[in-house]
């Protein structure tokens, strides 16, 4: 069965770039929906029982750091993937108390979003990539 990813996003494209990014990189993979709100985001999680969820922070009715923690409650055992531009020392510990699996940096999708995906899908977490060693 392959795996289910919903795409949260208030920004159109956005949506529609992580959805090709996945498609390319992982066409065995379905899209199962999209929203572009925290409120959204929650009731597809229920409807749609998501394996992973793709969620930005900042979005308009609810943030996604308040969707993520709600998400959690629900019990339904989708991982939550935060995706977000913002930048900061204290995002991981934030992300980490919402009861998200993970975050990756917008500017960083290309390089991370598959690899942070495919970890969440294992049963890891994403919080950065893992460093090099030499």
């Amino acid at each position: 069965m392959p795996a289910r990813i919903l795409v949260v996003d208030d920004h159109e494209i956005v949506r529609e770039g992580v959805t090709r990014l996945i498609g390319r990189s992982r066409p065995e993979w379905e899209i199962c929906g999209e929203a572009s709100d925290g409120a959204e985001a929650i009731e597809a999680v229920r409807n749609l029982k998501p394996d992973v969820v793709v969620l930005d922070i900042t979005m308009p009715k609810m943030s996604g750091l308040e969707a993520a923690s709600r998400i959690s409650k629900l019990g339904l055992g989708s991982r939550v993937l935060m995706f977000t531009m913002h930048e900061s020392e204290r995002l991981p510990m934030e992300v980490r108390q919402t009861g998200a699996h993970g975050v990756v940096l917008k500017s960083q999708a290309a390089r991370d979003l598959i690899r942070a995906i495919d970890r969440l899908l294992a049963g890891g977490t994403f919080f950065g990539p893992e460093p090099v060693l030499r």
